[in-house]
């Protein structure tokens, strides 16, 4: 999907998606390859290549910071008003390129220390810790976009016999979505105009 994106110009800054694609070490690499600024999420257990050259988990990583590391920080806006958790940041990939960075970004719940989720960031070398915890916190409001096709336009409506098929029922079911919140916005008076996203998010 980002391949066929590339190709058709579609602008985008970020990529960002679930563990299921982060922990994919060949698709960090292409993305690399192309540079594309993402923020994947991986498992506590994701090996990566700390600044002391060490190959190790990324919970070992992130469990040797010291408590002032972690900052209190919303990553966007739920139904209840700021998402806030605590996060912090290692540096990792000393082997890297010029201008270019890679971190060990972690989330905590405040409320439950013990759940911290993991992503792997590669970026320009200036981009701000902020950036990457809104381009992490971006997912919640496309899932949430997935949860409200599958509500109003029978997104998941769908039995899946064949490929064909299937592209055919999403492509008119997000559509469909897509012509409703066009409608929605232009309905509430002072609305700004649709824009489109800059963030090409994976999810299952």
């Amino acid at each position: 999907m980002v391949e066929r994106a590339l190709a058709a110009g579609i602008p985008f800054g970020w990529v960002t998606a679930d563990a299921v694609y982060g922990g994919d070490g060949q698709f960090r690499l292409w993305l690399e390859s192309r540079d594309i600024p993402h923020v994947l999420a991986v498992t506590k257990s994701q090996s990566v290549v700390s600044m002391g050259l060490l190959k190790e988990g990324a919970h070992h990583v992130i469990a040797r910071l010291p408590e002032d590391a972690w900052e209190p920080l919303s990553c966007g806006n739920g139904v209840r008003g700021p998402r806030i958790y605590d996060w912090a940041a290692e540096p990792i990939r000393p082997l890297r390129r010029s201008g270019w960075a890679h971190w060990l970004l972690a989330r905590r719940s405040r409320s439950k220390p013990a759940e911290i989720a993991y992503y792997i960031c590669f970026a320009p070398e200036d981009t701000t810790f902020e950036e990457w915890i809104h381009v992490a916190g971006s997912r919640w409001s496309v899932e949430e976009c997935f949860q409200t096709a599958k509500n109003e336009t029978g997104l998941d409506h769908c039995q899946v016999r064949g490929y064909e098929a299937w592209y055919r029922h999403i492509t008119l079911s997000m559509t469909a979505a897509a012509f409703l919140v066009v409608l929605r916005r232009a309905s509430q008076k002072g609305a700004p105009h649709p824009v489109r996203d800059q963030i090409f998010s994976l999810s299952r």
